[in-house]
């Protein structure tokens, strides 16, 4: 994309702003930024003004889960029909680390963050080893797919190669790149990071595998022949990953995605809850439960919303296809964001000063007809680490894998 080019993108979206500083550049920094420009979609946008609208939600209502005793139960059946899905080759795995450790002092990649305590212990290292446990099960290699962003790619990368990727066989991970989305004001007016270069951040974890789509990922798993995508978080690091009875439960039942499960702690828990939307699998952040929702019972007197969401879920890749192939909504969730000020100095504010864009996970689930809620024991399966010290910490974690015999 030439100058010219850029100026009318912009001058159509009401952007011109971006090329405030253009004539004081570097031709690098010049080419740089209308690179970005070129990538950047300009479409979202146009949905600063909408923010409520985005957001409604039709009618809920619950959905019960697979309990922990209707899987034992099943336990044998289930586990061999995923050992059976895995030694075809069915299975991948796809391991969400856009993210950076911010929230817990870090300036680098939340997956290299060290929870060790007598030696070291990353957050990389611990999903490795929790995959690791399948591999050696089953006898067979899975494919891992690690989603970085353009914050993190190359310290991501060149972590796992000096840490001579934790002991997995380095051709069976490949690394792809999350799409970015443009920061704005309130006005929907992009900020600028630098004045060559437009704000942006990771477009949300409903976004994963349409970035797999434009890496080319997705040809490497229709030529490896895998049929389901168990797609984490990085920050679970007691989470099960292609967990054989998981994979099986959800084959068995013919269900489009499955949803790893917990039950709540208490009704106010700060977890998102799944459940139906107008007759369709969906998830209620836990801002958005009402005190209706959060008090509700089931027709045994239990609570109605007492399953919790990991993000833990296996999709059938082909529904995957599907989705990405109609338009996601778009969440408008107003942050904090980085700037340069009218005098180009650097500006980090203390108050949220404006909106990122995102596709959420969620709004994957809503598009398919069926899910499995499957639930899993919390404390050898969830130990989240979104703080430093509190609940969800690093402390927290630590003391739930000391409890699971992980010498940290």
């Amino acid at each position: 994309m030439d100058y010219n080019e850029a100026y009318k993108k912009l001058e159509k979206y009401g952007q011109l702003h971006v090329l405030k500083y253009y004539d004081e550049l570097t031709n690098e920094e010049k080419a740089a930024l209308l690179k970005q420009i070129e990538e950047t979609d300009m479409e979202v946008l146009l949905n600063a003004s909408h923010k409520d609208e985005a957001d409604a939600k039709g009618k809920i209502t619950p959905l019960s889960a697979m309990t922990l005793a209707e899987i034992e139960s099943k336990k044998d059946e289930f586990m061999k029909a995923g050992i059976d899905a895995i030694k075809a080759g069915k299975v991948g795995a796809v391991l969400l680390a856009g993210g950076m450790g911010t929230r817990l002092g870090s300036d680098a990649p939340k997956g290299v963050y060290n929870i060790g305590i007598t030696k070291e212990v990353y957050i990389f290292e611990r999903l490795i080893d929790n995959l690791m446990d399948v591999v050696k099960l089953t006898d067979t290699w899975i494919h891992l797919f690690v989603m970085t962003s353009d914050k993190n790619h190359e310290a991501t990368t060149a972590f796992f190669k000096e840490k001579n990727y934790f002991g997995y066989r380095p051709e069976y991970i490949t690394f792809f790149m999350q799409d970015m989305a443009p920061a704005t004001d309130y006005d929907g007016k992009v900020y600028m990071e630098a004045k060559n270069k437009i704000s942006t951040s990771p477009n949300g974890n409903g976004g994963w595998f349409l970035s797999m789509m434009k890496w080319g990922v997705v040809d490497k798993i229709r030529e490896a022949g895998i049929e389901w995508l168990n797609v984490f978080a990085v920050d679970n690091v007691l989470q099960r990953i292609a967990d054989p009875c998981f994979v099986g439960a959800t084959i068995l039942t013919d269900s489009d995605v499955g949803s790893k499960v917990v039950c709540k702690n208490a009704p106010d828990e700060k977890i998102g809850v799944i459940c139906l939307e107008d007759g369709r699998p969906s998830i209620v952040e836990y801002y958005e439960l009402t005190d209706e929702m959060m008090n509700a019972k089931d027709e045994s007197g239990n609570p109605a919303y007492s399953y919790g969401v990991i993000l833990n879920y296996l999709f059938r890749e082909k529904a995957l296809e599907d989705i990405v192939a109609k338009k996601l909504p778009l969440h408008i969730v107003e942050k904090k964001i980085p700037y340069i000020d009218e005098a180009g100095n650097p500006i980090k504010p203390e108050e949220p000063n404006g909106y990122k864009y995102e596709q959420l996970v969620l709004d994957m689930i809503h598009e398919l007809d069926s899910c499995l809620p499957y639930e899993v024991k919390r404390n050898y399966e969830f130990a989240p680490i979104k703080n430093k010290t509190g609940v969800d910490s690093v402390e927290s974690a630590r003391e739930l894998c000391r409890e699971n015999g992980i010498e940290l």
